[in-house]
């Protein structure tokens, strides 16, 4: 029995038994079995099976990588082409990008990578079409373009969300807050800061036995369910910001308009009018958590014209400096900053201080 006819098997399973407290420890076993099965599919064992495969694998650039992920024709390539300016082919027909494509946009003084990838088709994640292709370049990237046809955006949208979260990518969701440590001996020591409503031991335990787990020190920090266990206990699950890109809005009416723009994270645009690209590029920046760093030369105004730009939870002194050179840290004696992470304009400050967004920072050296 292949792998897909094994997940088939437990996902018929699972939707066959009722969700009670009896059938728990099972159900919670069941779907720690599915995350092994997946994981054998996103990292196949036969020779020439791994890989992002030809013409998919692109060299990183810039500060952030987009990438376009949908259906195909719902006008990622007409956006992509119009956002950057590279020509990613565009016709009326389904599956007209066959690889990644990759373009670059200039914002807010800062390069971001866009990667246009082949429609992905339902199925994908127990290896239908390109799928696996499509959804390992999606695991590098550090934001996800959605792009939904206005026309059908809720029922396309909870397609690709499911085939996203079976190559275990967790889309707008931050890593469950839970401690979890194998050890030699002395069972499962569970502990919980907070009352748990969807998991207990013995469902913990059933979980933990499926991976051949019988010691183990974890800690819920959070009110956890058996799908977020599994995720912790997997660890290789990827948690990115996702925009859903609401497209061809020209072929609606104003009040459908008003309705789809209240769906959480969603942008509404048109790609081949360019309408609403600059709130898109907006909530792109936001999504990100980019901070742009201006330098300032002793004795001179600050140059504004091209920043340092960096992902704002490694925005510290010492990220700037590497960013601009590496021996600059060696001759590093303090450094004066103007903006919103100083108290005082300027502040003198060591190495490890947080910078934030459109701080001015003039590096003093060593004499």
């Amino acid at each position: 029995m292949t792998t897909v006819e094994k997940i088939k098997e437990i996902e018929a399973e699972m939707a066959r038994t009722q969700k009670n407290k009896a059938t728990s420890q099972h159900l919670g076993g069941l779907k720690a079995k599915l995350a092994k099965l997946r994981r054998e599919l996103l990292t196949p064992t036969s020779a020439g099976g791994g890989g992002p495969g030809l013409g998919f694998d692109v060299a990183k650039t810039g500060v952030g990588r987009i990438g376009f992920v949908g259906f195909p024709s719902v006008g990622k390539s007409t956006l992509m082409s119009k956002l950057t300016g590279t020509h990613s082919e565009v016709a009326a027909y389904e599956f007209t990008t066959l690889t990644t494509v990759p373009g670059v946009v200039q914002y807010n003084g800062a390069k971001l990578q866009i990667l246009d990838l082949p429609g992905i088709i339902e199925g994908a994640k127990d290896g239908k079409g390109r799928g696996r292709q499509v959804i390992a370049v999606a695991r590098t990237c550090s934001l996800i373009f959605l792009v939904l046809d206005v026309l059908k955006p809720l029922g396309d949208k909870r397609i690709i969300e499911k085939e996203l979260e079976g190559f275990g990518i967790r889309l707008n969701q931050k890593p469950p807050n839970i401690y979890f440590k194998k050890k030699e001996k002395g069972g499962i020591s569970m502990t919980n800061t907070v009352p748990l409503t969807h998991l207990d031991l013995d469902e913990v335990k059933a979980v933990l036995s499926e991976y051949k787990i019988h010691n183990a020190d974890i800690s819920f920090k959070c009110d956890a369910t058996v799908d977020e266990l599994i995720d912790v206990i997997e660890g290789n699950r990827v948690y990115m910001p996702c925009l859903y890109v609401l497209n061809k809005i020209d072929q609606i009416s104003i009040e459908e308009l008003d309705l789809v723009s209240k769906i959480p994270h969603a942008v509404p645009i048109c790609a081949h009018h360019e309408w609403n690209f600059d709130e898109l590029l907006a909530k792109a920046w936001e999504y990100l958590d980019l901070a742009r760093i201006y330098t300032k030369p002793k004795g001179q105004l600050p140059d504004y014209s091209s920043p340092v730009v960096l992902r704002r939870e490694t925005a510290t002194l010492e990220g700037f400096c590497n960013n601009i050179h590496k021996a600059i840290l060696r001759e590093f004696k303090y450094a004066l900053v103007w903006g919103s992470s100083a108290k005082h304009n300027p502040q003198k400050v060591g190495k490890e201080h947080m910078l934030a967004d459109e701080d001015v920072v003039q590096i003093i050296k060593k004499v």
